[in-house]
């Protein structure tokens, strides 16, 4: 690599993680693996394979883009695109044999008429929207909806699905409001003669919270990574392996006077004599400008305060406290290192924000190093 900054993924974390998701399932209830995102920053291929090889039989994708990308890699699995995709490019998705989600008649006729183009059939996900204010067919609009889609001569109707709101909070009657309105939708078409093959509502907090939400598919997302939706879900229930580690490496230390400044703006400024030590990885890496003077990275097994702004490209921490600190030796800025652990949620909690996006923040240029049992 040409400096010393990378993710570690471990593979075989994916594959105890999707181990640890079936066993709280029925036996009829599949798994969709979501690796939209590059799967949230791991690497859409080697997560998508990994989870195929353990028991996944379908993968979930945000657009037309990422799917296409998979289906390259001779993955050749179920996939279905989440979210939006132009009418103009509805033949690429029939064309690759990719499942669309629909939320309108007029999306639905022109998946319809690509597919009478190469004499096929378009396969779609009705979504419902019952309480998310997202993407979705209403309820009052769905019987009307998918019976002028039904009548389409070139798709099929191969699933329907909602998406819960607040599934990861405490208080569940939200959560419990919509999987009543989706069931009625559910019922109401099945009152029409349409039915579904695929049925699926819960995502991560429902997978562990709510097996009543589990119908015969779930989508799993940040728990195939290791991590929990939020605090609020009952952790207990299932135990997860974090996927991704990101590590650096001391490209310089230098002792400095009491009362110098460190980086731009000069906002840090030393006590008393110090040693500093420079790590090449920044905000361009996905380690944000939202963590100076704020966070702390493990090196030689300990805890060491980033100091002054993260710059794009480099940060400076404080080592005074751990002496033995020497160029070359390795930096964790989230994952294990000896017996001590920083997480990714410690970090979102610096930024004020979610372990979702901490993830999906560390950028291309960092490589992605695949660690196999």
């Amino acid at each position: 690599m040409s400096r010393p900054v990378w993710a570690e993924i471990d593979l075989e974390a994916v594959a105890r993680n999707v181990r640890a998701i079936k066993k709280i399932l029925a036996p009829q209830t599949e798994i969709m693996a979501v690796v939209k995102a590059n799967a949230y920053g791991h690497g859409a291929g080697p997560v998508a394979r990994t989870a195929l090889a353990n028991g996944v039989s379908w993968l979930g994708v945000a657009t037309l883009g990422e799917a296409l990308d998979l289906r390259r890699e001779g993955i050749t699995a179920p996939l279905l695109i989440l979210g939006y995709t132009p009418p103009e490019d509805a033949g690429r998705v029939v064309e690759a044999d990719i499942s669309q989600t629909v939320f309108s008649v007029d999306q639905a006729r022109a998946l319809n008429a690509a597919a009478a183009a190469v004499g096929t059939r378009a396969r779609l996900h009705l979504k419902i929207d019952t309480g998310m204010g997202r993407l979705g067919f209403l309820p009052r609009e769905a019987v009307a909806a998918a019976r002028a889609i039904a009548d389409l001569p070139h798709v099929t109707l191969e699933g329907i699905f909602t998406h819960f709101a607040a599934a990861d909070a405490a208080d569940k009657a939200y959560t419990h409001r919509q999987l009543g309105l989706f069931q009625q939708v559910i019922a109401e078409l099945e009152e029409h003669g349409i039915t579904f093959p695929w049925r699926h509502a819960a995502n991560s907090g429902a997978i562990i919270d709510l097996p009543g939400t589990h119908f015969n598919l779930v989508r799993a997302g940040i728990i195939l990574y290791g991590h929990y939706p939020s605090p609020e879900v009952q952790q207990e229930r299932l135990a997860l392996t974090p996927v991704m580690t990101l590590k650096t490496r001391v490209v310089l230390v230098k002792e400095v006077p009491a009362g110098s400044y460190i980086s731009y703006g000069c906002t840090y400024c030393t006590s008393g004599p110090a040693r500093i030590a420079t790590l090449p990885v920044g905000y361009a890496d996905g380690y944000s400008r939202l963590l100076s003077n704020r966070a702390e990275v493990l090196v030689r097994g300990r805890r060491a305060p980033i100091v002054g702004r993260v710059c794009m490209d480099q940060c400076m921490i404080d080592v005074t406290a751990i002496p033995e600190v020497r160029v070359g030796d390795e930096v964790v800025l989230f994952g294990r290192q000896g017996g001590q652990t920083l997480t990714v949620e410690e970090v979102a909690a610096w930024m004020g924000t979610i372990n979702y996006e901490i993830l999906c923040l560390i950028s291309k240029r960092v490589p992605r190093v695949y660690l196999h049992s």
